[in-house]
């Protein structure tokens, strides 16, 4: 048995994959906002009320989530556990004006990937967020093309590279 074997999931935690995949609809919210702050950060244009270091990120007993970004100011990070272990997460952030969404960095825990998680993640946002067009701000690494094309296959913007708009603060 190699070790990549030993790491595929099991029958057990297969099946547990296709249920969390089939309720990808299912997700607990944390709004992660700070009211007070934020009107101090748009009072000063951003010279006071920003926050400092990496916020703190709960994780839910849901078995997808929907909380802040613990790397992006303003994104949010649609996640999935599995049996109390990181299996999928994804950065996102949305401009209603626009009608524009954007993706960034989605992994999938190596035991977990080819099994749908990432493909229910995102159809889970875009029904969420329905007529968008959905983007990245980074190109793509060629070994990524293909994971890239089959979750965009069919969605307007197909994840293709776009800066973001004028209404985002980076």
């Amino acid at each position: 048995m190699s070790v990549n074997d030993a790491d595929q999931p099991g029958p057990e935690q297969l099946e547990a994959v296709r249920q969390l995949v089939a309720r990808a609809s299912e997700v607990g919210r944390v709004s992660g906002r700070q009211p007070w702050r934020e009107v101090v950060v748009w009072l000063t244009r951003g010279r006071w009320g920003r926050r400092a270091g990496w916020p703190v990120v709960p994780v839910l007993t849901k078995p997808w989530q929907d909380t802040i970004s613990a790397e992006r100011h303003g994104w949010r990070t649609r996640a999935a556990n599995l049996d109390d272990d990181f299996a999928f997460a994804v950065d996102y952030r949305i401009c209603h004006r626009c009608r524009i969404g954007w993706v960034e960095q989605p992994y999938t825990h190596p035991r977990y990937r080819r099994h749908g998680l990432a493909s229910a993640g995102f159809a889970a946002l875009r029904a969420e967020h329905a007529g968008l067009s959905w983007h990245t701000l980074g190109g793509h690494f060629r070994s990524s093309q293909p994971f890239w094309a089959t979750v965009g296959a069919g969605v307007p913007g197909g994840y293709h590279q776009r800066g973001p708009c004028p209404h985002l603060e980076r």
